[in-house]
């Protein structure tokens, strides 16, 4: 399968890359405009291998995607390409409507004129994968879970940007046919992500010895899931999917924030001490919360468990060990290549 990614560089994104071109099933244009938090070396295990494209190009640019599907022919697409975090789209919303609204239209429309012109058999057989977020659906009490059905009630510009692309996806589908499935999933953690997210940038400082910025008292919870789960059901519904449907992705591993902080530090605490001795969890220290911060979310992946069965393989103690280890590991090569940027672990997500 020719399979085209946007977003390929991203953490999320390069992770599916990464497993599809090692299932040696895939051929994958990997469409990336490389903007920070895109990194080519999360790639270079498989950069080399037969059958790896990539397109330095902004999805809002139509021509040069309209060049890139006649160019390479894909057999269907794999959508991630996103301003994907928080804080960022409370400091700039503009740039998370852009892509996320816009981009999104763009690749619709580019997606849509290509599969109309397919032949009969191609045209029956392409995909047009939509992922997304559980934050569409807004802030859980303290019971209850996100299901398919649950109603859309974003409360983040991010989250906001990224409901309007899931209804534009469904819309594209009831209106015109395009054979798309659309995944919205949990809190995704593992090798790769960039150090604004809450567990790189923690296990970051906390190997530095830094302070440990937890947000207001540290009980939201999120459900966490560990990004090579991720990958592998994403390929999955994009292989077995059923068209115009929506398949929630959960790892069942709910953690509120300070209970993910204190793992970092224990982990840390038993496999690097610091020169001190000092206990990690010591360094943590209680800031401001950030505006409209949503309490809870848990995602109910029963559809996608009886329907396609898939199951997550690493639960949160195995998925979290294996990522603090990553970091430790890679601290002098990937992450410190990742900081030689205008990234350097500050605050974001205050309103100017």
């Amino acid at each position: 399968m020719k399979l085209l990614v946007t977003g390929g560089a991203g953490f999320i994104g390069s992770a599916v890359v990464r497993m599809a071109l090692e299932t040696k099933s895939f051929q994958i244009i990997n469409v990336d405009n490389l903007t920070y938090a895109g990194n080519l070396e999360s790639l270079a295990t498989v950069s080399q291998m037969t059958g790896y494209f990539f397109e330095k190009t902004d999805i809002c640019d139509r021509p040069a995607l309209e060049a890139i599907f006649a160019q390479h022919q894909p057999d269907a697409v794999m959508h991630l390409a996103a301003e994907s975090h928080v804080d960022r789209s409370i400091e700039g919303p503009g740039a998370f409507i852009q892509t996320n609204v816009m981009g999104t239209y763009n690749l619709l429309e580019v997606s849509r004129k290509y599969w109309a012109d397919l032949p009969r058999e191609r045209k029956e057989k392409f995909r047009f994968h939509h992922v997304s977020t559980d934050e569409v659906y807004g802030s859980l009490g303290s019971t209850g879970l996100f299901k398919e059905t649950t109603p859309y009630q974003p409360n983040s510009p991010y989250s906001a940007s990224k409901a309007s692309s899931d209804h534009l996806v469904r819309a594209w589908h009831h209106t015109y046919g395009l054979p798309v499935v659309t995944t919205n999933c949990s809190n995704n953690y593992g090798p790769y992500q960039f150090p604004e997210k809450l567990i790189p940038l923690i296990t970051l400082n906390a190997l530095a010895g830094k302070r440990l910025p937890v947000y207001g008292k540290g009980d939201n919870i999120r459900d966490w899931l560990y990004v090579d789960d991720h990958a592998r059901a994403l390929l999955l519904v994009l292989a077995k999917g059923s068209l115009g449907e929506v398949y929630n992705i959960g790892g069942r591993n709910e953690r509120t924030n300070l209970e993910v902080v204190e793992s970092i530090c224990d982990i840390l605490d038993e496999v690097q001490p610091l020169a001190s001795k000092q206990p990690r969890r010591s360094l943590i220290e209680f800031v401001t919360d950030r505006p409209g911060h949503d309490h809870r979310y848990a995602i109910d992946a029963s559809k996608l468990e009886n329907e396609l069965g898939w199951k997550a393989l690493e639960n949160f103690n195995t998925g979290i060990r294996k990522t603090v280890n990553w970091y430790i590991e890679n601290q002098s090569g990937w992450c410190a290549h990742v900081l030689d940027g205008s990234y350097r672990l500050e605050r974001l997500g205050v309103i100017k």
